[in-house]
């Protein structure tokens, strides 16, 4: 019993020990003394004594050991890291001071240094305390159950991973749709490696198979790893023939979890909470310009992410009746386990661009492209209302030029002016066909849409991330009683038989102009790179146009 428990304890009993009989009092005594262990006269003392309220914490006095500059230097360290966990935080301290050191945020001495590396994830928890403020808004769920091929995909749970070698993928939908799921409105696809933790966070401009798909063949592109199974949940967009073909003939292993069983996709739920929601929020946002600027965002947050953001992955976990032990790995950086699944020369190109990267100008040049994005925001989740007739201009990434060796005595940089010094940051039913029917390509009826489809067509040419249902109101409001509402289904199946034909003609030159092979690897970075003899090995090397 603690020293605690045993006041509590104390507390309950003297009002009945003073009260009782000669007899009774020898019964409380006997069983007080079974309980705390105290010896008897001590224990009578304590009964008897006029004062019983509970006290404080028991008060040691002794030396401070971390002074006020390892604080400081923890403080910068916890800022760069993006304000991280202690149990994430103290292992990568190893990895990250040296990194803020070489770009000049920190400028330590011998014995600070050996202090900080030294701490313990607790005390970190002590001396942060006062700087933590919890903030956890919550977002709405949007998946809408697949039911129509649910039997011909298999079922993996949180128990069945134990592949040891990066390339298999949980991937779920994260919806950027504020307090209201009406209309239509952004999505991010989130696909999270199970052995390394590697991390790709892709924007859509609606939600729906086709899109999921033409995201997974773009993250394939980028990935420096081959895609070799893919975990999804239950949702429409996911549980459908398109994407079963599309990963048949890629060769790629698609399970699925089980009906309303968050923690069978624990590892990309994770990832939904720590990376797409605390840098995007929870605000509505549309349109092909909060896509653009949205896609600029997660240029910088893959590198950040992948790099400098360590986690830890559960080793073991016991049970001992409702009792459970778990067992964690050290912190590590998706890049750190990547090096270790695919060796040291497989991911030298890797290493070299971790090498130039500023883990403080990237966090600089997020938080630029977070405020241009939330410009977009057309529905705030305060309630506030939205911004209407602004032209907000799309702002792309550009990191300076970094050279790998800084000399020691430059002025060391200040993290405050670049990081903030707080927190405050801001079921559907589809009806069975028989899988030898011959496709139904004749009509019965008059087309009911036929003199208005080359309209529809155009106005989703304009914009592209407009539901049917927009459209379909636009028509019974223009033309009353002629579109009646059971009419509704039929134009969301023509408008989704058309978004499966239509190329988007988005801008992704970047891609193109800027990716660097690299050398020894099953796909290229995506991390863009570009070497010139007088700026060194750069990162995202975009022209600032």
């Amino acid at each position: 019993m603690s020293f605690i428990s045993k006041h509590e304890l104390l507390t309950q009993v003297v009002p009945r020990y003073r009260e009782a009989s000669r007899e009774h009092k020898s019964i409380i005594l006997n069983e007080f003394i079974a309980s705390t262990g105290y010896a008897r006269k001590y224990a009578i003392r304590l009964l008897t004594r006029l004062d019983v309220a509970l006290p404080g914490p028991i008060q040691r006095p002794r030396e401070r050991r971390y002074g006020a500059e390892v604080q400081d230097a923890l403080r910068i360290s916890w800022q760069a890291a993006n304000y991280i966990g202690s149990k994430r935080l103290a292992p990568f301290l190893e990895e990250l001071v040296p990194a803020l050191e070489r770009h000049g945020y920190l400028g330590l001495s011998e014995e600070v240094r050996n202090q900080l590396l030294s701490i313990s994830s607790a005390t970190i928890d002590r001396i942060l305390r006062p700087l933590r403020k919890a903030n956890a808004p919550k977002g709405i769920s949007t998946t809408k159950s697949g039911i129509l091929l649910k039997k011909q995909i298999p079922v993996r749970t949180f128990a069945d991973w134990n592949e040891s070698g990066p390339g298999f993928f949980e991937g779920d939908l994260v919806a950027h749709c504020g307090c209201t799921t009406e209309g239509a409105y952004l999505n991010t696809f989130v696909l999270t490696d199970i052995a390394t933790g590697w991390v790709e966070c892709l924007p859509l401009l609606y939600r729906s198979q086709h899109a999921v798909i033409e995201s997974l063949e773009y993250a394939r592109k980028v990935l420096p790893f081959p895609v070799l199974g893919l975990d999804t949940d239950n949702g429409s967009e996911f549980i459908n023939a398109e994407l079963m073909a599309y990963c048949e003939r890629e060769k790629i292993t698609f399970t699925r979890g089980r009906a309303y069983k968050k923690n069978d996709q624990c590892f990309v739920e994770q990832k939904n909470g720590v990376v797409v929601r605390q840098l995007v929020g929870y605000d509505r946002f549309e349109g092909e310009m909060a896509y653009l600027q949205l896609r600029e965002l997660y240029r910088a947050v893959r590198l950040y992410v992948n790099f400098f953001q360590p986690s830890m992955k559960l080793h073991v976990k016991h049970r001992d009746g409702a009792k459970v032990q778990r067992v964690y790995d050290p912190a590590k950086t998706p890049f750190q386990r990547l090096r270790v699944a695919l060796g040291v020369e497989a991911t030298e190109n890797l290493a070299t661009i971790y090498l130039a990267l500023d883990p403080v100008e990237l966090l600089r040049q997020i938080k630029i492209m977070q405020d241009a994005l939330w410009k977009h925001a057309v529905l705030r989740t305060g309630g506030h209302a939205p911004e209407v007739n602004d032209t907000v201009q799309l702002t792309e990434i550009w990191l300076k030029p970094s050279k790998l060796s800084r000399s020691a005595g430059k002025k060391q940089k200040n993290i405050s002016d670049i990081v903030p010094a707080n927190l405050d940051q801001q079921k559907r039913k589809y009806r069975r066909t028989k899988a030898d029917r011959a496709p139904h390509t004749w009509r019965t009826r008059e087309d009911p849409f036929q003199l208005v489809w080359e309209e529809i067509c155009s106005r989703l040419e304009a914009s592209p991330e407009r539901t049917a249902k927009s459209l379909f109101l636009e028509l019974q409001e223009r033309q009353p009683g002629r579109y009646p509402d059971g009419q509704l289904r039929t134009l969301q199946r023509r408008v989704q038989d058309w978004r499966a034909k239509a190329v988007l003609s988005f801008d992704d030159r970047w891609l193109e102009t800027n990716r660097l092979p690299l050398n020894g690897l099953p796909g290229p970075l995506g991390a863009i790179v570009k070497t010139e003899p007088s700026m060194g090995t750069t990162a995202l090397g975009a022209s600032p146009n």
